[in-house]
């Protein structure tokens, strides 16, 4: 089903709210790593003002280059909480989205997009804290004349997104977690957490990383040798 074309599905299984708002206490490095380091997008798709976040089910669409009919068929879809991630058949930076399109993703309860194209009207975008995670920014505009697909599952920045799944975006980049998995990865992420303000607590009173992390004897067994000043090398 993925990059077929003509499909418009309504009717979204969304991962549990619970869920979503537990991940949503959590940055993407965060996640990724308690999810075993899968899930990103590529590193390509940055947010375009700072500090943007988001966390949200997916909507997902998928369209042709140069054509950003799917956005609008996509607007009708939304539920509040839902961010829109949208994937191009074939690689394009045309400015897909832009200040209108937003506003009428927010009416609907829209969060944000995520987009492996263009966008503009970044100022626009930035004054109504409108979070957008984009391959390019570009003015280009685009048309409305071929048929994509909605809520079908879509490879979007060369990572696999469900509708309903959860997406999360931050300055660091944008994770996907699998519906399915929503809840396990919450606690997960919680408990990478904890064990991270246990460990800054440590570094922050002076110890090394070698020692809390157990890296001596590895580095001795990979060959590392100290010596007090250089002429002591041989």
């Amino acid at each position: 089903m993925i990059g077929k074309s003509g499909i418009a599905v309504r009717k979204v299984k969304r991962a549990p709210a619970d869920a979503v708002k537990a991940l949503g206490r959590f940055g993407v490095a965060t996640i990724h790593e308690a999810m075993n380091r899968t899930g990103l997008l590529a590193p390509y798709m940055q947010p375009i003002y700072p500090g943007a976040r988001v966390c949200g089910t997916a909507i997902t669409a998928f369209g042709h280059p140069g054509d950003n009919w799917m956005l609008h068929v996509a607007a009708e879809m939304l539920q509040p909480g839902d961010v829109i991630v949208f994937a191009v058949s074939s690689p394009d930076d045309h400015g897909f989205f832009g200040e209108l399109l937003a506003t009428s993703f927010r009416a609907r309860g829209g969060l944000g997009l995520i987009i492996d194209a263009g966008v503009r009207d970044i100022s626009e975008l930035q004054a109504m804290n409108f979070p957008v995670w984009s391959k390019a920014v570009h003015a280009k505009g685009t048309i409305k004349a071929t048929v994509g697909s909605v809520n079908v599952p879509v490879t979007c920045a060369g990572a696999l997104v469900n509708p309903g799944d959860v997406i999360v975006g931050d300055d660091d980049g944008v994770v996907v977690v699998p519906a399915a998995m929503a809840a396990e990865v919450a606690q997960a992420s919680q408990a990478r957490e904890d064990k991270e303000a246990a460990t800054r607590a440590r570094l922050k009173s002076g110890e090394l990383g070698l020692d809390i992390y157990g890296m001596r004897d590895k580095l001795a067994a990979a060959g590392l040798k100290y010596y007090d000043d250089l002429d002591q090398v041989k």
